[in-house]
C-alpha cells in the first residue's frame, strides 16, 4: 500500500477520483469521502473514471478526526509556514498523519484530506510524515518541481507546456526551452548572479533541508541533534558560496539588512505563476521599505518594533554570553551548547529556551519581507517568495536577511577563545602536498560551464493529457574532479584522521589579499571523509562526486518514471543533499584564484560514540545522520569557527603540521556541455 500514498502527490489539484500516475490507478473512495458537490453525482464520476484503468486500490473508511483546523488555510491560499495560523493548521495535520497506526490508515486519512485542504500545505504536512514515519521513511519522495513546476519555472513556459500538451501527441512532444536570462537582464547587477539563486537544485535543497529540519510541530520531529547548531551553519555555507559568486563577478560581498528601516535597494520580479493558488507571485520594485504588517484574514500581525525588540533581546544575551529561559533561569551560551542553543533562538523553533523573550526574528522577518509590497491586504496580494522554503532563496533579499543572520552568530563565535596550536595538530601526522584536477585539465585548475537538463512537470499539470510534459532549463556544471593527498604519518601504528578539506577567496573588492579573520568568513566546506593512515606514506585518491555534502546529479533531475520509488536501504535522508552539479563556484573565463585547504584530524578526538548509521550517509555535512546524532563532536566548520590565535595574520600563518594550502583556479567555459552520466561510486 506504501507505493500507492506516493500517488496522493500526483497532480495534487486534480481530485482524487482521476485515474493517478503512469498505470492509471483508480482509487476506491467511499462516497462520503468525496466533497459535498460530488457526492450526488458519485456513481456516474466512479462509472466515468472507473473504465480503463489499470488497477483498482480501495480505499478503507476509517473514523475520520477533527478537520476545522487544517481546513482554516483556504484550498487555494497561498502557504506559508512563516504565517502562525498556517503553521498550526500543518502542526495539526502532521501530528495526524504521523498517528495513524498503519500506512493502511494513513493512505486513507490522506484521501479524505487530499481534496479538501489546502494542496501545498497537504504536499509538505505528507512530505514530513512520511520522512519521520518509520513505516514510510524508505519512500523516495517526488521532487518538489515535478509537483509544483510553478514554484520553479516561468510562468510563460507553462502556458506554451500547456498549450503543447493539449495539441501535441505524446510521443512527439520537444522540452519548452527556458531562457538563463528569464527574469531579468545583467542592468541590474544583482542578475550577474541569478543562474545561482534561481537554480532549482539549490531551491529544492533549501525545501528539503526543512522537511527534514522542521522548525515546528511534534517534539520527535523536532528535537534533533545540534539542530540549531545545523541550521546556522548550512545558512552560513550559503552566504559563503553566494558571497563568493558575488566577489567573482565585481559586485561585491552582501550588505545585511540591518537597517530595518532604510529603503532596500534590491527589487525582484520572480516571474512565476501560481497553478495553485491562481496568482501571480508578487514582485518587490526597488526602495521599498519595510512596514508593519497587519492583515486580518490571515491572522498576521507583526510589526517593525518587533523584530527590533528579538534582535536587541539576542544580541544582549551574546553579549551577557548567557539567555534567560521561559522560567527566568539563566543559561550559559557556553562553547559547546551556546551555539545550538543561540540558532533554535534566532529561528525561533521550538526548542527555544524563551520564545516570549526572543520571539520570532528569523520567521517575522521573513514575513515582513514577503509581504513588503501589501502590509495591510488592501490590494488582496498573496504572499511573495520569501514566505515559501521552496522559493525564498531566489530572491536578493533573503541573502541580505541571512548575512544579517551570519553577521550575529560571528559576534558569539568571535568572543570565544581561539584555538591553540596543540588543539588543532595531530601528533605524527604531515600533510605533504595536495594537488586537483581533471584528467583534462592543468594540475589544480577546475573547469565549470552549462549545462542543459529536463524538468519533467506532468505530475503539476492538472487536467492536462497524460505524458511527459518538459522544461529544458540551462544551469551551471563543472567537470568531475579528484583530490590527491599525500599525506606521512611517523607514528610507529595506523592511525585514523578525518579529511577536511574548504576552498575560500583569496582577495576582497578592492584585490586586497584577505586575512585570516576575513578569509575564514568565506570557506566553503567541500568535504569531510574519514581515512586510515598507514604508517610511512599515504596517498589519498578522493573523487568530487563523493563529496560529504552533495546528492548526485540523478537525484536532483531524476526521471520518476524510471524510479521504483521503494528501496530499503535508502530513505529521503538520502534526497537531503547539496546539489552535485553546484558543487563549485562558477569562477570566471581568465581563471578565478582561490585556495584550497586540507586538514587531517584526530579522528579519537573528532568521533560520536553512537551505532553505525543504517541506509545513506549523503550529505552528511549539512543534513546529518537519520536517527543518530551529527557525525562529529567538532563545532560545525572546525578550524575555522573562532578567530586565529595571537600572531596569525594569514591562512598562512594558521597552518600547522597536519594542514596545507594549495592556490587553485577555477576556470568558467561560456559554453554548453551535455552532462556526462555521475560516477558517484558512494551509497545514495
Amino acid at each position: 500500500m506504501d507505493k500507492y500514498l506516493l500517488l496522493m502527490y500526483d497532480r495534487p489539484s486534480e481530485p482524487l477520483f482521476v485515474p493517478k500516475g503512469n498505470e492509471k490507478v483508480a482509487f476506491d473512495i467511499p462516497p462520503e469521502y468525496l466533497l459535498e458537490k460530488y457526492r450526488s453525482v458519485a456513481a456516474n464520476i466512479f462509472n466515468r473514471f472507473g473504465d480503463g484503468t489499470d488497477k483498482s486500490v480501495p480505499i478503507t473508511h476509517i473514523a475520520i478526526p477533527d478537520m476545522t483546523v487544517p481546513l482554516k488555510v483556504g484550498r487555494y491560499d497561498f502557504f506559508s509556514l512563516h504565517v502562525p495560523a498556517h503553521r498550526e493548521a500543518a502542526e495539526y495535520l502532521i501530528k495526524l498523519f504521523l498517528g495513524m497506526r498503519t500506512i493502511d490508515d494513513l493512505v486513507s486519512l490522506t484521501a479524505y484530506c487530499r481534496d479538501r485542504v489546502n494542496s501545498q500545505m497537504f504536499i509538505y504536512c505528507l512530505s514530513v510524515a512520511i520522512i519521520h514515519r518509520p513505516d514510510t521513511k524508505h519512500l523516495q519522495l517526488p521532487q518538489l518541481h515535478e509537483i509544483f513546476p510553478d514554484k520553479f519555472i516561468d510562468g510563460a513556459a507553462i502556458a506554451r507546456a500547456k498549450e503543447e500538451a493539449n495539441i501535441i501527441p505524446e510521443g512527439s512532444r520537444t522540452p519548452i526551452e527556458i531562457p538563463l536570462d528569464w527574469t531579468a537582464t545583467d542592468v541590474d547587477p544583482e542578475h550577474k548572479v541569478a543562474y545561482w539563486r534561481e537554480d532549482i537544485g539549490v531551491n529544492l535543497h533549501h525545501w528539503h533541508w526543512h522537511l527534514i529540519y522542521p522548525f515546528s510541530g511534534p517534539p520527535e520531529i523536532i528535537a534533533k541533534d545540534r539542530r540549531g547548531e545545523l541550521f546556522l551553519y548550512y545558512h552560513h555555507q550559503m552566504m559563503a558560496r553566494y558571497n563568493t559568486e558575488r566577489l567573482s563577478h565585481n559586485i561585491g560581498k552582501t550588505r545585511p539588512l540591518a537597517n530595518f528601516r532604510e529603503p532596500i535597494k534590491e527589487a525582484y520580479y520572480p516571474k512565476l505563476d501560481s497553478v495553485v493558488a491562481g496568482h501571480a507571485w508578487p514582485s518587490r520594485p526597488p526602495n521599498m521599505t519595510l512596514s508593519d504588517v497587519s492583515r486580518v484574514s490571515d491572522g498576521i500581525y507583526v510589526s517593525v518594533s518587533d523584530i527590533e525588540r528579538s534582535r536587541d533581546a539576542i544580541l544582549d544575551a551574546v553579549r551577557a554570553r548567557h539567555v534567560i529561559d521561559s522560567q527566568g533561569k539563566t543559561i550559559p551560551l557556553d562553547d559547546i551548547k551556546g551555539i545550538d542553543i543561540l540558532g533554535n533562538m534566532i529561528e525561533s523553533s521550538e526548542l527555544s529556551p524563551n520564545q516570549a523573550l526572543y520571539k520570532g526574528l528569523h520567521n517575522d522577518g521573513h514575513i515582513l519581507m514577503s509581504l513588503i509590497h501589501d502590509p495591510d491586504h488592501r490590494f488582496l496580494e498573496p504572499f511573495g517568495v520569501m514566505s515559501s522554503n521552496a522559493t525564498a532563496m531566489r530572491d536578493p533579499l533573503f541573502y541580505r536577511w541571512h548575512q544579517f543572520v551570519d553577521d550575529i552568530v560571528y559576534q558569539f563565535l568571535d568572543g570565544l577563545a581561539p584555538y591553540t596550536t596543540q588543539q588543532l595538530s595531530f601528533p605524527g601526522i604531515t600533510v605533504k602536498d595536495v594537488r586537483v584536477g581533471t584528467s583534462q585539465s592543468n594540475p589544480n585548475t577546475l573547469n565549470t560551464h552549462w549545462t542543459k537538463s529536463d524538468v519533467e512537470m506532468s505530475q503539476g499539470l492538472d487536467f492536462f493529457p497524460r505524458g511527459p510534459v518538459l522544461a529544458r532549463i540551462q544551469h551551471l556544471n563543472h567537470d568531475e574532479f579528484s583530490y590527491n593527498i599525500v599525506v606521512n604519518n611517523s607514528n610507529n601504528r595506523e592511525v585514523i584522521g578525518t579529511a577536511r578539506i574548504f576552498i575560500s577567496l583569496k582577495f576582497d573588492e578592492k584585490g586586497e589579499p584577505l586575512t585570516f579573520n576575513e578569509q575564514r568568513k568565506f570557506m566553503i566546506e567541500m568535504d569531510k571523509f574519514t581515512v586510515r593512515l598507514k604508517k610511512g606514506q599515504n596517498v589519498i585518491v578522493r573523487k568530487s562526486t563523493e563529496s560529504s555534502l552533495t546528492i548526485p546529479f540523478e537525484v536532483t533531475f531524476r526521471d520518476l518514471n524510471k524510479s521504483s520509488n521503494q528501496n530499503p536501504e535508502k530513505s529521503t535522508y538520502c534526497e537531503c543533499g547539496w546539489p552535485q552539479h553546484m558543487l563549485l563556484p562558477k569562477g570566471t573565463t581568465r581563471g578565478y584564484p582561490m585556495d584550497l585547504f586540507v586538514m587531517v584530524s584526530n579522528y579519537e578526538l573528532d568521533k560520536v560514540n553512537q551505532a553505525e548509521p543504517v541506509g545513506c550517509t549523503n550529505s552528511v555535512s549539512f543534513c546529518g545522520l537519520e536517527d543518530r546524532k551529527y557525525p562529529d563532536i567538532r563545532p560545525m566548520g572546525f578550524p575555522f569557527d573562532r578567530k586565529a590565535r595571537t600572531g596569525v595574520k594569514s591562512l598562512t600563518d594558521f597552518i600547522t603540521g597536519n594542514m596545507k594550502v594549495q592556490p587553485i583556479t577555477i576556470r568558467f567555459n561560456d559554453t554548453i556541455k551535455p552532462r556526462l552520466r555521475s560516477t558517484r561510486n558512494k551509497q545514495g
